[in-house]
């Protein structure tokens, strides 16, 4: 995702949207405002990926940083929405449709696993966020058929609870760790392993079920209706606020300690013993002799924060992916803000409301195939910066960002113009179909 993609674009309850009776301009709003919202998605998770970083003063960057961790965690509340809409929605299946279902979301998780692992192993510079998404799906089943209240209380015990555990977890002996690894077949084929997926990757299902979960609790909501559209953009803003501002407060009231200070001194030794050679070319011979040779120099790293126990600063703080309580709240603040604004201005009654419609219409497109577009991307990344066919990559930025997104929606609206579905999604659509045998 991403990084989440979402494999179910459109309304689960009817089989083919385009020619079904024309519905009122709510469910319009809620077909097409989730694919608009996770076309925004798939654009903030591109910036991420090959946009350029701000070295300028504070606004700037702050600006020129929000895309980062949000996107990813704009996809992963889409993922759990999309898996309740497959289960029914705000009307949940039972008996065999529920069944059904199940299978459905058990061969996307599986089939977003094996995708997943392989474009890591093909040494993509992009963290793949896919394989992470596929245990999601799986940890999701027993979550399926529960409340929207029950689901809103299980995000918020994911985004409390996760956070612990994997900082305890980090502050034990890792020798374990490596020991489960080489025994992980996903870890062997060059993958994200169990561990990683589970709690060290840069997903970890611990802490990022709590976006599941949320989005699950949104599915379970009638999105269609103004009131529940409404209440929603207030509650992300107001959830944002709560993230972000209590993060700052805390911060305020109980700095944490400046590590970048405490490093300064071994980063400059560092870099003065390096200074004109041509490191970036070295073997691991060569950076074995230059360690032995310069030993001294690690007697200036300042001790491991981690290294005396369980380190509680690590909640401070709000960072992109830093993965505390009060990023958590403040991600799924903005995406349920995102989500529901977009649902209430795209089904607007009259003519306001089909001319945004047809305005948006190329990033709705992007949107309905979401999972093509974020694999293309990998694609584009691969053979134009991590392995080019001259041996120079090209450089990332504002240019290959733009070109990113112009080729999603050129290709994007040219496939709908043939066909419903994007590749990918009309793959992962016919090996769902085994699902109808389910009795």
């Amino acid at each position: 995702m991403t990084d989440t993609i979402a494999l179910r674009p459109r309304d689960p309850g009817a089989a083919d949207p385009a020619l079904a009776e024309q519905p009122p301009n709510e469910s319009i709003g809620r077909i097409v405002g989730l694919d608009a919202a996770r076309a925004i998605a798939v654009f903030g998770m591109y910036y991420s990926h090959v946009g350029p970083w701000s070295d300028g003063g504070a606004w700037q960057t702050f600006f020129m940083d929000l895309p980062h961790g949000r996107s990813s965690a704009l996809f992963a509340t889409l993922a759990g929405l999309s898996l309740v809409l497959i289960a029914g929605g705000h009307r949940p299946k039972t008996g065999r449709p529920l069944r059904q279902a199940v299978v459905k979301i058990v061969i996307r998780a599986v089939l977003l696993l094996a995708l997943g692992t392989w474009l890591t192993a093909t040494g993509t510079s992009i963290v793949v966020i896919l394989a992470f998404y596929g245990l999601y799906f799986l940890l999701a089943l027993p979550f399926v058929k529960l409340r929207a209240r029950t689901l809103a209380i299980l995000s918020a015990v994911f985004g409390l609870a996760g956070p612990v555990l994997i900082q305890w977890v980090w502050s034990l002996d890792s020798t374990w760790m490596e020991g489960f690894d080489a025994k992980d077949p996903l870890s062997n084929w060059g993958g994200d392993g169990l561990l990683s997926l589970v709690l060290s990757g840069t997903y970890p299902a611990a802490a990022w079920m709590s976006y599941i979960l949320a989005g699950m609790a949104l599915g379970r909501l009638d999105l269609a209706k103004r009131a529940v559209q409404i209440r929603l953009a207030i509650i992300g803003p107001a959830l944002a606020l709560l993230g972000y501002g209590g993060a700052w407060l805390v911060g305020k009231l109980a700095p944490v300690p400046d590590y970048e200070q405490d490093w300064k001194a071994f980063d400059q030794a560092w870099s003065n013993a390096l200074a004109g050679t041509d490191s970036a070319n070295w073997t691991d011979e060569q950076w074995k002799t230059w360690d032995a040779d310069h030993a001294s120099i690690y007697d200036k790293m300042p001790d491991d924060s981690m290294s005396g126990g369980f380190d509680w600063t690590g909640f401070v703080g709000a960072g992109p992916h830093s993965g505390t309580p009060f990023e958590l709240a403040g991600n799924i603040g903005v995406a349920i803000a995102i989500i529901a604004g977009l649902v209430l201005l795209l089904g607007l009654a009259g003519k306001a409301g089909a001319r945004l419609r047809w305005w948006l219409a190329p990033l709705i497109a992007v949107g309905s195939m979401s999972l093509t577009v974020y694999v293309g991307h990998i694609a584009g990344v691969w053979f134009l910066v991590d392995h080019p066919a001259n041996g120079v990559g090209y450089e990332t930025g504002w240019r290959m960002w733009g070109v990113f997104i112009v080729a999603a929606l050129i290709f994007a609206v040219v496939w709908k113009r043939f066909l419903k579905r994007g590749p990918l999604e009309w793959v992962m659509t016919g090996a769902t179909k085994l699902a109808k045998f389910v009795k």
